[in-house]
């Protein structure tokens, strides 16, 4: 199983990025994907989730500004961040099932 993360960076605050989880070797279309992320010093979090069905949820501190979405065809699952803060600075996972990648490094400038 490999899953690898994608589209991180620097932004300013306001900004807008998009973030890719491309997952091989797990049929994953049949899992819950999320996407959660950890700041230095701090806990990993849950930020958003999207079930084989696309339902979705999100923590309180992303909703309306963050959309996660996933092409079956594809075999990927996004995480479209916008109005971005500098708060949301963190290292994000995306985990399919107990499965994750490395992360990629979301750094918001204020």
């Amino acid at each position: 199983v490999q899953i690898v993360e994608s589209g991180g960076g620097l932004v300013q605050a306001g900004g807008s990025l998009r973030l890719s989880c491309a997952a091989s070797g797990v049929a994953s279309m049949f899992y819950v994907i999320d996407w959660y992320r950890q700041a230095p010093g701090k806990e990993r979090d849950l930020v958003a989730s999207i079930s084989s069905g696309g339902s979705t949820n999100y923590a309180d501190s992303v909703k309306g500004r963050f959309t996660i979405s996933r092409d079956k065809v594809k075999n990927l699952v996004y995480l479209q961040m916008n109005s971005l803060k500098p708060e949301d600075t963190a290292v994000y996972y995306c985990y399919v099932g107990q499965n994750r990648g490395q992360g990629t490094q979301v750094t918001v400038l204020s």
